[in-house]
């Protein structure tokens, strides 16, 4: 979503950083070029403006110039005001209020409201453990109730039988009173919308609120609108009064001046964003990570809370007992790809690593993309149970039955078993009698500096059970033990993955030190 500010953020801010020592002018220059990629953003400009003046504010002081790196104080302002642009603390949905807790959405046709109430109920039930009952007030839009539906079938969440005929303010009543009597914690009301705000939108959505009394309104907004959003934000904050917004299609190629823009001009919290299309993509907004993404600092933190939401940790200690006896077949290489492929795929990956984010145009450019993972997965899904446990055994004959199978052909079959020979060759100096257990004393030794028991003799912890202060605070204790970004064992020089479980070893072969399964990239020089 971020990507083309990212880029000229980063490239202004490399200006300032690799030189001695700043002027008043050179800042300035380098503000001017911050408002025009903000503004090319689609930011809006009253937000820019206030942006860029407080940055001014702050770092043409003498303290910041004659500094021993003005270039570093002036990114870190950058980054500060950025981060309280986008709201300082991440602000979750609010519970606490006698059940059923109203949740009203709201926003305008086509911006995601209805998947976003699935995605919310399915959120609610899976980690909050509420019993919640969703009901559709669109009586306007053809199957919009029963759209709605489909989804409670899809999650296993109520839904609100449909009576024909009554008003969007009576469903509300309704719905109310039917969690009351459900015994439900919370009630969404996914309400109707219009192409555009009018009068009656305004006047109905004033009156579902008197009947229903919601604790939340949260408004829906489609993050690809651009300037628009702001002015759809403030209309329906003066007239309904909105306690926090979802943003939808995070995961688009816009501009994100929306994000940027919406939470500066409302002052209220964005709570969640969506990014994807299946009801599982739903995060909470963290402003301090946003910001980090922005300025190419990466999110290590969510990519720890993906890794420990999205890896199976009963496979990952099997593979990683495998790993210590030197085991590596190409059945645990599937299963790499295959978690790899879950994190995100390899943009989803570099985008959150400290650094890499111009890692990904390289890819492209060298014709690396996420498809490789499939032809992968493909190649090896093709093979023999034998053949998967013991790739020895695959000949000529063999090969060319394999690549009919898997639509490839022999050279990519060559790569891979090339590929595969390399991490089996490293798992075994790792594990093996020859390295001492070099794994598990890799393991062990970074356990040990930064004071955390271990995961199954592994000497990590187990990430499924740590909730995000406790990932916040192991990154921080990570950076005061000296571990930098890049300098974790586990991801070679890619940058503070070590040690999450099923993710490999260091310096994987087919990436210049850092992802299994990508044979034919240069190494960083």
């Amino acid at each position: 979503m971020f990507e083309n500010l990212q880029d000229r953020l980063g490239s202004i801010l490399n200006g300032l950083t690799g030189r001695g020592a700043l002027s008043e002018a050179d800042v300035s220059a380098a503000l001017r070029e911050v408002r025009r990629a903000l503004l090319e953003a689609d930011v809006a400009l009253e937000v820019v403006r206030s942006f860029t003046d407080k940055v001014r504010e702050k770092a043409v002081g003498a303290a910041v110039l004659k500094s021993i790196k003005p270039g570093q104080m002036v990114v870190k302002i950058v980054h500060d005001e950025l981060v309280e642009m986008l709201g300082s603390e991440g602000v979750t949905i609010d519970l606490h209020a006698a059940a059923p807790v109203v949740i009203m959405m709201v926003g305008l046709q086509g911006s995601g409201k209805t998947t976003t109430s699935g995605k919310i109920a399915k959120r609610l039930t899976e980690r909050e453990k509420k019993k919640v009952l969703m009901a559709s007030l669109d009586t306007r839009r053809p199957a919009a109730q029963e759209q709605l539906r489909q989804l409670g079938v899809q999650t296993g969440i109520d839904t609100l039988p449909v009576i024909a005929g009554q008003s969007p303010t009576d469903i509300a009543a309704r719905a109310v009173q039917a969690a009351k009597l459900g015994g439900h914690d919370v009630v969404i009301l996914d309400t109707a919308g219009r192409t555009h705000i009018d009068e009656p939108l305004m006047i109905e959505m004033a009156e579902i609120k008197a009947r229903s009394k919601p604790h939340e309104i949260l408004l829906v907004a489609d993050s690809l609108t651009g300037q628009d959003a702001v002015n759809l934000a403030r209309n329906f904050d003066q007239r309904v009064g909105i306690t926090g917004l979802v943003l939808t299609r995070m995961d688009g190629d816009g501009r994100g001046g929306a994000a940027l823009s919406m939470r500066a001009v409302t002052g209220k919290p964005i709570k969640l964003i969506g990014v994807g299309e299946k009801m599982s993509e739903l995060d909470e907004f963290h402003p301090r990570r946003i910001a980090d993404r922005i300025l190419g600092m990466g999110d290590i933190v969510s990519l720890v809370e993906k890794a420990a939401e999205t890896i199976d940790v009963e496979k990952a200690r099997a593979m990683a007992e495998k790993m210590a006896k030197g085991k590596f077949d190409l059945n645990d290489m599937a299963e790499q790809l295959k978690q790899m492929k879950s994190l995100g795929g390899m943009g989803g990956i570099m985008g959150m690593m400290p650094g890499m984010s111009g890692m990904k145009d390289k890819l492209a450019a060298s014709g690396m993309s996420d498809k490789v993972f499939d032809r992968q997965l493909a190649i090896i899904s093709s093979m023999t149970k034998a053949e998967r446990a013991n790739p020895d055994l695959l000949k000529h004959s063999r090969k060319k039955r394999i690549a009919a199978g898997s639509g490839t052909d022999a050279a990519e079959i060559n790569k891979l078993l090339k590929m595969h020979r390399g991490m089996a060759d490293m798992m075994k100096a790792m594990g093996g009698k020859k390295g001492g257990g070099m794994m598990k004393q890799m393991m062990g030794g970074l356990a040990g500096k930064m004071g955390l028991g271990g995961m199954g003799g592994m000497g990590m912890p187990d990430l499924s059970k740590m909730d995000p202060k406790q990932l916040e605070a192991l990154a921080k204790q990570a950076e005061a033990a000296g571990i930098k970004p890049g300098s974790l064992p586990g991801m070679g020089g890619t940058g503070g993955l070590g040690g999450l479980p099923g993710l490999g070893g260091a310096k994987l072969p087919g990436l210049g030190g850092g992802f299994p399964g990508l044979p034919g990239l240069p190494k960083k020089k």
